[in-house]
């Protein structure tokens, strides 16, 4: 039952953020944007490229849905609404998101293409960038929890969330997070301007339907685990607790959403020098800050 209500409550935030990301991107407000489109690409035809690697073809849109939705298990939505609270958690959700880039890889090297490809291996560049920070920042968190259980990460924030606690950490972690979910600056593998669609520019019908609706379960799997590290998970008065996990969920994926249209596309050479040169240093200092605090603190 419990996993039942947290894949319902997962398809309904993938929903949601549908519905958001089509109102920042057009502006328009549609509720049953998300529904139309799903039903006109189901009603395609699903085009194969002409020689290619098919295995990884196939299996890269569902091996991305698999990575966003395993990442989800261990997130918990209220006090005992979790799939599996796994003792290394937290570590669990970086470990699971890795297969992001396998699946991204095999889409671009699967249909044989040269823009699929191009998308495919910038993906890799942004993941040489973004995965070292994003490890630091569980880490620092982990720190404070003294756990890498999720729950007791929520727990160890009722007194104050991590987002005061360690606002570096948040901001590098926010960061690396976009760049997973591959958002604006940070969309370099589909780069529509560029790439005429990137890793997804061969895909039709209902692959193409299945590869969208595993980026957005993997923003909404995103948002959520932002919202259980670094904002209190499903803490805060009056509201049910998986409401108050729903609304912050939700808040988050709006501002990863809105936020990255406002500045410029990284070019692949800046994206990693900004990473290693500002992002790993002061993912750095965020671990050594948190563990002056506990110190002084305890």
């Amino acid at each position: 039952m419990t996993t039942l209500l947290a894949i319902l409550m997962l398809v309904a935030g993938a929903y949601l953020v549908a519905v958001l990301e089509g109102w920042v991107s057009t502006g328009r407000l549609r509720p049953a944007g998300p529904v139309v489109s799903a039903v006109a690409l189901m009603g395609r035809e699903s085009l194969v490229p002409r020689s290619p690697d098919r295995i990884f073809f196939e299996v890269a849109p569902p091996l991305l849905l698999g990575s966003a939705v395993l990442a989800f298990t261990v997130l918990p939505v209220a006090p005992g609404l979790i799939v599996a609270d796994l003792a290394t958690g937290a570590l669990f959700v970086n470990a699971a998101l890795v297969y992001v880039m396998v699946a991204l890889l095999m889409a671009g090297w699967g249909p044989d293409g040269v823009y699929t490809m191009v998308g495919g291996w910038r993906f890799l560049g942004q993941l040489i960038g973004y995965s070292m920070p994003i490890v630091m920042a569980i880490a620092a968190i982990a720190m404070r929890a003294e756990s890498l259980l999720t729950t007791r990460v929520v727990d160890s924030q009722v007194t104050l969330p991590n987002l005061i606690y360690q606002p570096i950490g948040f901001l590098v972690f926010i960061l690396a997070a976009m760049a997973l979910c591959f958002l604006p600056p940070f969309d370099l593998p589909v780069a529509a301007g560029e790439l005429a669609g990137g890793v997804e520019a061969e895909y039709t019908g209902w692959r193409l339907a299945v590869f969208r609706l595993a980026r957005t379960l993997l923003i909404v799997t995103v948002s959520a685990a932002i919202t259980v590290f670094y904002l209190g998970g499903w803490l805060g008065p009056v509201l049910a607790p998986w409401a108050w996990s729903t609304l912050k969920t939700l808040a988050v994926a709006a501002v990863m959403l809105v936020a990255g249209r406002y500045v410029p596309r990284l070019r692949e050479e800046h994206l990693l020098a900004w990473w290693w040169k500002l992002g790993i240093p002061l993912a750095l200092f965020n671990i050594f800050y948190v563990g002056v605090l506990l110190l002084v603190v305890s």
